[in-house]
């Protein structure tokens, strides 16, 4: 099932459950004598837009996760503390100023409480509901994840006989990756499931078997195996996990998810909390609109100072890799001249580059030539903090010679980072190494204050002119 349908069914029940619960209690409001409006439809356009607030307030908190099985439990917390906060923020919102916190509340302003219990009812409720559906759906073969499991042999076999055991957990095995290097029985299968492929192959495995979800059933515990792995799947939408007793090759990368007592480790999690991902692009979207918008003027003195110094464009388009090697057209001010690689090929940047302009050497210095890529943050193709996107060439060459390189690619790209404060252009594949510690410890950092401090250091930067 897509993605976006999986969101779409939990948003209507969810839309469903809080049209019932103010509904009600209006309904309560009436029966107590307070006003409310006698009109159904001006009803229902209040509660449209109550309605949009608490969605709103789900996705900020990631109550929107995808179609998979989760703890009951897990998501009766999860439900609980979101409408809790959003009804107490509600309660102080509302309340009088010159009102006295020492006195009772008043009558009326106790159906806050009662608006409290009626939404946990019926989200929570309708929520349980729509779990125990799900997990129906699942036992029957419906929404199940095409999974694949690395490895092949006793342990890799209970592994997938475990899961079929247990259907509700929503993983439909279609494949076994076998450990050697060699693809030594691809004829072999278990319990007419095939064995795909070896780890050498596991790039075109996953993409030929549609995976979503890949478990590691591997003998043994080698770091460097796991992670190999992953760095060779990154680009695909899947999903890693690993069976427990890898547990201590991931210490810090890692998520427990028990179901049925089917225990399951989640590597490489969101590195941010959901809420703090929403504020993110929040600031993402906010901050780039007012820059392309409210300086725009100097943009345009920007853009004739480059026509009048160097013939070409005002603007340079070049093909970057993002979020899971996804490609996408990054834009610059052009501070070189026309066609600068049309001999040479892709080449990095020097200090006193020769290729550079007059007014490319300001703009450089004061990182205007990054401006236009706020446009790519709009279309959300990019962060303003984040690693910096690299053109394909280069991506395919680090990926090769550089371990963990394709790790920098889990998380959206930035137009300024923690690397591009602490370290200088790269000038050689040692610079690039150096640059990738500083993402590493970015990711493994990442937080609004690691923003908050990445965009202050960038500001102090451009105000001194260290750009190069």
């Amino acid at each position: 099932m897509p993605l976006k349908t999986e969101k779409l069914i939990i948003i209507t029940v969810d839309a469903c459950a809080l049209t019932a619960a103010f509904l009600l209690w209006t309904y309560l409001r009436g029966e107590m004598g307070f006003f409310v409006e006698a009109d159904f439809l001006s009803l229902l356009q209040v509660s449209l837009f109550v309605n949009l607030a608490w969605v709103l307030l789900f996705f900020f908190f990631g109550l929107y996760g995808a179609w998979y099985a989760r703890s009951r439990v897990d998501e009766f917390i999860a439900v609980f503390k979101t409408i809790t906060l959003g009804v107490l923020v509600l309660f102080l919102l509302t309340l009088d100023s010159g009102s006295d916190l020492s006195s009772p509340p008043k009558l009326s302003r106790m159906f806050i409480v009662n608006y409290w219990l009626i939404l946990l009812t019926t989200v929570i409720g309708a929520r349980l509901l729509l779990r125990t559906i799900q997990r129906t759906l699942l036992s029957r073969g419906v929404g199940q994840r095409r999974t694949l499991i690395v490895g092949w042999g006793k342990r890799s076999w209970k592994l997938s006989d475990d899961i079929l055991r247990f259907p509700a957990l929503g993983y439909n095995v279609v494949g076994f990756v076998g450990e050697q290097d060699s693809a030594e029985s691809q004829n072999d299968r278990y319990k007419n499931i095939p064995l795909l492929g070896s780890l050498n192959e596991i790039d075109r495995v996953v993409e030929q078997a549609n995976a979503q979800e890949v478990i590691l059933a591997m003998k043994g515990n080698s770091r460097e195996k796991v992670m190999e792995l992953m760095d060779q799947c990154n680009g695909h939408p899947v999903n890693f996990k690993i069976v427990p007793d890898l547990y201590d090759i991931v210490v810090g990368q890692a998520r427990t998810n028990q179901i049925y007592g089917f225990p399951l480790i989640d590597v490489q999690p969101h590195y941010m909390p959901a809420w703090e991902q929403s504020v993110k692009r929040m600031m993402d979207v906010l901050i780039s609109a007012a820059i392309l918008v409210l300086v725009a003027p100097l943009w345009f003195l920007v853009a004739v100072a480059i026509k009048i110094d160097s013939k070409g464009p005002v603007f340079y388009k070049q093909v970057r890799v993002g979020k899971d090697c996804k490609e996408f057209g990054v834009y610059k001010f052009r501070s070189m001249v026309q066609d600068a690689e049309s001999t040479s090929g892709p080449q990095w940047a020097q200090k006193q580059d020769p290729r550079v302009t007059r007014v490319g050497k300001m703009i450089r210095k004061l990182r205007i030539d990054e401006v236009p890529q706020f446009w790519n943050v709009l279309k959300g193709e990019m962060s303003l903090i984040g690693p910096r996107p690299e053109r394909p060439f280069f991506v395919n060459q680090f990926k090769r010679d550089i371990p963990f390189y394709a790790r920098r690619l889990k998380v959206k790209p930035g137009i300024t980072g923690w690397a591009q404060i602490k370290g200088d252009y790269d000038t050689s594949i040692e610079n690039v190494k150096i640059k990738l510690q500083y993402d590493l410890f970015y990711l493994e950092n990442m937080s609004l204050r690691m923003d908050l401090k990445v965009i202050l250091n960038t500001i102090y930067i451009m105000l001194r002119g260290k750009g190069q």
